[in-house]
């Protein structure tokens, strides 16, 4: 059943008379015809009962249509159409429901989808303290922080945390590349290249903490808030003591854990054979850094990394298996690649690292909110391509700026109109745009909920484009506020401002979502 108040009141006496035909509840989906001719919404629900009953699929539609027939919901008795569609069209009561629930419900509408409330760590960006973040980074921190804004918005309490290495042979060699610099050398081969590097090397003491520092404030600019900080040295003081509860035995003198048992792909090394250095692995702090985010109390622990950690995903199950909660309670969400496009050609590299393209770079060239935007419009399992110049451009081409422009237009009607009646009852013969538009805003708590079980936040600025679009329509076509040189009857007033509220608090909730400001001004 649909999550929005309006759309399930209006498929509830279908779902009712289904459940009763069937002898089984039957959960009804509508869906919006591409053709008006076919009605507000239709529903393939005949379709699906006909086989179970074995009876004609238009026999079966036409005794539903008469059982719902004077329906509050609907305008006309429903239509049997083709094989066995039902379309429906809906009456001005029901529109006046909906953008009243939408109403009323203001910033929270489409909110709190989670069956159950859950306590969720998202750790995110998580990249070493060897340099600036880069666009690679930012698609990580902007890709899983919708993810968590998603889960607040559906009653779930989340924290985001980034955990960093702060030891190993990574951090010596970046300590040794800074040394270089202030000796007036070149940094070693392996080290670290890049302006950065000389920057740092003007500051005294161990150069890691000026780097996380730096890291951080790209994070607070990008609009990233890290709750909470781990550090790797700190794990591995308690790897003993893990290791010692896990299921481990010693083969080649090294120590593994039994991942298998718990549906790894293979068992994984956790401390390394004296010949090899001795050393605990990687896969040793993730046991610790696991096992203590499940001793703070989080449900669900979920994973935020790049596309070469597919290997990660069957380990971090097990190792939640093997810590004695169900594997799903950790997720890993792999990205893919971002390449950029400037001019018609790939992006050259930064001068100031030497090998890739800076967040802050990106966010110099097309603002806070485009990059946010364009690193989260295409699935996380997609690569994206960006075009600098489209995404530093303030107009309706580029589609942030386009969807931002609603929330400023219909802020400056609210300026304009001050403090004028706002009422959801339709006046006697709205338009099509406005019945569109308010079909449109109604899918949003589906869209949502959705978007949030599948960790898919693209499908936020996806369907924001789509009311921007009919919004736009709607305002082409119907003006909103009464002056001294139209027709406009208070009535259509009162409604059309009750749309562009409507509008407004979608369009605001859309942005958020995704890191984006609402602007009241453009």
């Amino acid at each position: 059943m649909s999550r929005s108040g309006a759309l399930a009141a209006l498929a509830e006496p279908l779902s009712i008379v289904a459940s009763a035909l069937a002898g089984e509840t039957i959960d009804v989906k509508l869906e919006r015809p591409s053709d008006p001719d076919h009605g507000d919404y239709a529903s393939t629900v005949a379709l699906q009962l006909a086989k179970k009953l074995s009876r004609p699929p238009r026999e079966v539609a036409g005794e539903l249509a008469t059982s719902i027939a004077g329906a509050d919901a609907l305008a006309t008795e429903p239509e049997v159409a083709g094989p066995g569609f039902l379309n429906l069209r809906v009456s001005d009561a029901w529109y006046r429901d909906a953008l009243a629930e939408l109403l009323d419900a203001a910033g929270t509408y489409g909110g709190g989808s989670a069956a159950t409330r859950e306590r969720v760590q998202v750790e995110l960006v998580s990249a070493n303290p060897t340099g600036p973040l880069t666009v690679g980074s930012g698609r990580n921190g902007a890709y899983g922080d919708s993810v968590a804004r998603l889960l607040e918005f559906a009653g779930n309490d989340v924290e985001r945390e980034y955990y960093y290495n702060d030891a190993g042979t990574q951090m010596e060699r970046f300590r040794a590349s800074v040394d270089a610099r202030r000796r007036g050398e070149e940094p070693p081969e392996d080290g670290y290249h890049g302006d950065y590097i000389a920057e740092l090397a003007t500051i005294d003491g161990d150069p890691i903490p000026a780097m996380l520092e730096r890291i951080e404030q790209t994070l607070d600019r990008f609009r990233i808030g890290i709750d909470t900080w781990a550090r790797q040295s700190e794990l591995e003081i308690e790897i003993p003591a893990v290791i010692d509860e896990l299921d481990t035995y010693e083969a080649d003198g090294a120590v593994w854990i039994r991942s298998t048992e718990f549906g790894d792909e293979k068992d994984r090394v956790l401390i390394r054979s004296q010949d090899r250095g001795g050393l605990p692995t990687y896969e040793a702090a993730d046991a610790v850094y696991m096992r203590k985010k499940f001793e703070r109390g989080f449900d669900r622990l979920i994973y935020v990394l790049g596309a070469d950690h597919h290997g990660y995903v069957p380990w971090l199950k097990a190792l939640a298996a093997a810590c004695g909660r169900e594997s799903d309670a950790a997720e890993v969400l792999i990205y893919q690649l971002v390449h950029l496009v400037e001019a018609g050609e790939a992006k050259r590299v930064s001068k100031r690292r030497g090998d890739v393209v800076l967040l802050d770079e990106l966010v110099d060239a097309v603002g806070i909110d485009a990059a946010r935007w364009y690193l989260v419009t295409r699935g996380h399992d997609q690569a994206i391509e960006i075009d600098v110049e489209l995404a530093a451009e303030k107009s309706n081409k580029n589609p942030v700026y386009y969807v931002q422009y609603v929330h400023a237009r219909t802020s400056g009607i609210f300026r304009e109109a001050e403090g004028a009646p706002v009422a959801p009852e339709p006046y006697a013969g709205i338009g099509d745009a406005e019945r569109d538009l308010i079909k449109r805003l109604v899918e949003f708590p589906d869209i949502v909920a959705e978007a949030t079980e599948r960790r898919g936040p693209h499908a936020v600025p996806v369907y924001a484009v789509r009311v921007a679009d009919d919004f736009h329509r709607f305002y082409h076509h119907h003006k909103v506020l009464q002056t001294h040189f139209d027709t406009v009857t208070p009535e259509q007033q009162r409604f059309r401002l009750a749309l562009c509220r409507a509008t407004q608090l979608v369009t605001a909730r859309c942005l958020d979502l995704v890191g984006v400001a609402s602007p009241a001004r453009m």
